[in-house]
C-alpha cells in the first residue's frame, strides 16, 4: 500500500452514481462514484455540520439534505449556499481494485 493512505473499500463498493460514508483516521469522509471515476470529500457540511453523504448526487454536485447547499464532489467547492466554506477533498490512488485514500 502506498504511504500515507488507507483502503476504504473495493470497486465494486462504488456503484456509478453512488456515494458512501466512510470513516478515515476518525473522519468522516464521503467517497463517491461519479461516471466511473472515485473521489473524496469531507461529509460534513460547513454550514450546520449535517452529513453530505444523507443527502443527494446531481452530476458532480452534494446536496445537503439539511439546507441544501451544494458542493463540488470533485473538488470539495461550494457550488451554491447556504455554505460559505469549501470542505476538504482527499487524493485518490487505485490499487488494482481496491480504492485507497488519503488526506492532501
Amino acid at each position: 500500500m502506498s504511504e500515507g493512505f488507507a483502503k476504504v473499500g473495493s470497486l465494486n463498493d462504488f456503484e456509478a452514481g453512488s456515494m458512501r460514508k466512510i470513516q478515515l483516521d476518525g473522519e468522516d469522509v464521503l467517497v463517491a462514484n461519479i461516471a466511473g471515476r472515485i473521489y473524496a470529500i469531507a461529509d460534513t457540511c460547513t454550514h450546520r455540520g449535517c452529513s453530505l453523504s444523507e443527502g443527494t448526487i446531481e452530476g458532480t454536485e452534494v446536496i445537503c439534505p439539511c439546507h441544501s447547499a451544494h458542493f463540488d464532489v470533485t473538488t470539495g467547492k461550494v457550488t451554491a449556499p447556504p455554505a460559505k466554506k469549501d470542505v476538504s477533498s482527499f487524493v485518490i490512488q487505485l490499487q488494482g481494485s481496491d480504492v485507497l485514500v488519503k488526506r492532501q
